[in-house]
């Protein structure tokens, strides 16, 4: 750089030091216009090449030549300052302030926005007490940008966990002196009464007040006043912009109002907000959240350039409202626009494996995620964890949780209820022991999964404590589920008439879920004097279940009720109701099969048919024996037989022994319940082939292996 060049270049940059980064390109020119600076200028411009040097992203650099300042001005100061927060040094930054303090020098209105941001994030509370004082005394609480910044940094020293409920009778117009005295005694540091005071207070408020106050009131649960201060921006003649429509649409989605969430998209497409990516994003997000998935699909291709977050929260959408192809299709999409995928996208995309049971996907999104470096992720891991347990490989979930360095509430639950699904109750007992013993406090879900793992088990008495432990202990309120499963406990034990009167003395409403779980049992136990009474509170409920029609005809076919059962077929039939079919699924090579019963429509069937017959003819020298109890058809033992030959799982496993090498686990799907002569047949199969057979029904895994089943026989 020759001396007349950096002459000039230097008094352009000394008049707008910002605009260094379209002049200086590199450290070395940096180096080279701070040495020419040293010899040609007095010392207090120094904070221009502080700013250049920061604006490079060299933030040491920066840092050297404001140490290498004998007597640094309040323009040095306020520029490292800066320099400091605007790169996550925020303990260097309010050191830096410490220090202008202490030297003598007066902070003015523009230091203080970086000094409480890096507060707000280093979540100091006295501290950010003592900033405000600061703010007072100099009487610079007037100046818009510093009472913003003190609203920004109460709202974030704010969010601290609540009890929804406590915010349930919340006025139209702003918190009173009661409402804000009730919410400031929820936890330490609950900061909104401050951020009102500061807003009140201001004698000039622009958008970014306003919309600081919206988003503080609604990410700390105040809804109602985040919404009654919309009305009042308004009211002043201040516009919504983007960012307060985005802040809004979360409350609706929460509160899944979708009328009210369409009126905010409706005001954005009016106002040319409706291409904002981040006014997109929440779009999509309170369409999932209103399972209107149709209307994700339409805000996302509205967008004209969407961003990482945006195709997160399509993904998202898309997999919580059961759209688990179009998830992963979606995924794949984002893939090849070479976006890369956030630790947020395999929490959102692991669960349509999950779902869809599709290990060799499962697989490879967990090699992409190695590959990213993401396995550190607890979410991610606790994902994928979930994602093996519900895929049929219980082992390599566990090795994924042992390997885990932190491991939260959601890691836990996801072992505890593989651990439930898969067989051994006592490895999820025991979980849960080791859980509370490390001192993290069980939520409910963790509940719901002990109490499955108790009723997969037959472990009423166990049930029966971590019932009362739930609600003594924890003061944790039953929920469906809770109730749910402790009804199946004490149905699938035999326990009928003391499982009907626990769910008729439920502290609320029963609902046809909880109910079913109990006709399920009368089933079994071929009760069907009581199924009538729980079959007759279903359909009060639940006119169209399909599910409990069809157990109600099964039961009395069972019992040889066979008039009653044809009534229950007719009263289907006048309701428009009809059966699901049997159906099960089974990856071969990377792609999934699926097999209706007595499904002859497939190219194979006859080599099915043919590997089924050796296999019944080897399983009976064995001593297999069909039992046609379960064959609910009034026709002779011969046609029993063959209709249970033709059983959608039956047809699966046998395709996958023909279609694999030996010694290949074969896991398969069903929709329904496996019959008892299925389960039979298939420990008689793993034993002859000599293979693991995995199958998932609609209750829980089964793990067939030399002849014998995980579950004991018990399901």
């Amino acid at each position: 750089m020759q001396p007349p060049a950096a002459s000039s270049l230097l008094k352009s940059l000394l008049k707008n030091p910002s605009s260094s980064s379209s002049i200086i390109k590199s450290k070395s020119q940096a180096q080279q216009l701070h040495a020419h600076l040293i010899k040609s200028l007095p010392l207090p411009s120094f904070s221009s090449i502080i700013t250049i040097y920061s604006s490079l992203g060299h933030v040491h650099e920066a840092q050297l030549a404001f140490s290498s300042l004998p007597s640094p001005s309040p323009l040095s100061y306020k520029t490292i300052i800066r320099s400091s927060s605007s790169h996550g040094l925020y303990h260097r930054a309010i050191s830096f302030f410490v220090r202008m303090r202490a030297s003598g020098l007066t902070p003015d209105h523009n230091s203080f926005p970086s000094v409480l941001k890096s507060c707000a994030a280093l979540r100091d509370h006295k501290l950010g007490e003592s900033l405000h004082g600061c703010v007072v005394r100099l009487g610079l609480d007037s100046d818009l940008y510093t009472g913003n910044a003190l609203m920004n940094m109460y709202c974030k020293l704010g969010r601290f966990p609540y009890e929804r409920n406590v915010f349930d009778e919340l006025p139209e117009s702003r918190l009173s002196d009661g409402d804000v005295r009730k919410f400031g005694s929820l936890g330490d540091g609950f900061s909104m009464e401050r951020v009102m005071k500061v807003f009140d207070e201001m004698p000039e408020k622009d958008v970014v007040s306003w919309n600081t106050m919206i988003a503080g009131s609604a990410e700390n649960g105040l809804y109602e006043v985040a919404l009654s201060m919309v009305r009042e921006m308004v009211s002043v003649g201040l516009k919504p912009d983007s960012f307060t429509l985005s802040t809004v649409l979360p409350i609706f989605a929460e509160f899944v109002d979708v009328s009210k969430g369409m009126e905010i998209h409706g005001y954005a497409t009016r106002h040319g907000f409706d291409s904002d990516v981040f006014m997109g994003s929440s779009l999509v997000d309170m369409y999932a959240n209103c399972t209107r998935a149709d209307y994700c699909l339409r805000v996302f291709h509205l967008l004209p350039n969407p961003d990482a977050i945006a195709w997160n929260s399509l993904i998202a959408g898309c997999v919580q409202n059961g759209m688990f192809d179009e998830g992963l299709r979606i995924f794949r999409r984002m893939l090849l626009c070479e976006l890369k995928p956030l630790p947020v996208t395999f929490s959102s995309i692991m669960p349509a494996c999950a779902h869809l049971t599709t290990l060799h996907l499962g697989k490879q999104l967990h090699g992409y995620v190695i590959r990213g470096g993401f396995e550190d992720n607890v979410f991610v891991a606790s994902s994928l964890v979930d994602m093996y347990a519900k895929c049929g490989n219980i082992c390599v979930a566990r090795r994924i949780f042992d390997g885990m360095q932190v491991l939260d509430m959601v890691t836990w639950t996801a072992m505890i209820m593989g651990y439930a699904l898969h067989g051994p109750a006592e490895e999820a007992l025991s979980l849960f022991g080791r859980m509370v013993r490390e001192s993290e406090k069980p939520n409910y879900v963790a509940f719901v999964a002990v109490l499955t793992a108790c009723s997969h088990a037959g472990l009423v008495d166990e049930a029966r404590a971590y019932f009362n432990s739930m609600t003594k202990d924890y003061r944790i309120t039953p929920c469906l589920e809770h109730y749910a499963a402790v009804s199946d406990v004490l149905g699938r034990a035999g326990k009928l008439e003391e499982a009907y009167d626990f769910i008729s003395r439920m502290h609320i409403e029963p609902t046809a879920g909880v109910w079913c779980t109990l006709l399920g049992a009368c089933r079994v136990y071929k009760n069907s004097d009581l199924a009538e009474k729980v079959a007759e509170k279903i359909f009060e409920l639940e006119p169209m279940n399909m599910g409990s029609h069809v157990l109600m005809s099964n039961i009395y076919s069972a019992a040889g009720k066979w008039k009653e059962a044809a009534k229950v077929r007719v009263s289907m039939k006048g309701k428009g109701i009809k059966k699901q079919p049997a159906c099960s699924w089974i990856e071969v090579k990377n792609k999934v099969h699926a097999f209706v019963t007595h499904d002859k429509s497939r190219p194979c069937f006859h080599r099915i048919c043919e590997a089924w017959d050796v296999l019944t003819e080897q399983m009976e020298r064995e001593g297999y024996v069909a039992n046609t109890d379960d064959v609910l058809h009034d026709v002779d033992e011969e046609q029993k037989r063959e209709l249970l030959s033709g059983h959608s799982e039956r047809l699966a496993i046998t395709f996958g022994i023909i279609s694999t090498p030996p010694a290949t686990t074969i896991r398969v799907t069903k929709n329904l319940r496996v019959c008892v002569d299925c389960h039979t047949a298939t420990k008689f199969i793993s034993k002859i082939v000599g293979r693991e057979i995995i199958v998932r029904d609609t209750n829980r895994f089964h793990h067939f292996k030399d002849g014998k089943c995980s579950c004991g026989d018990y399901w």
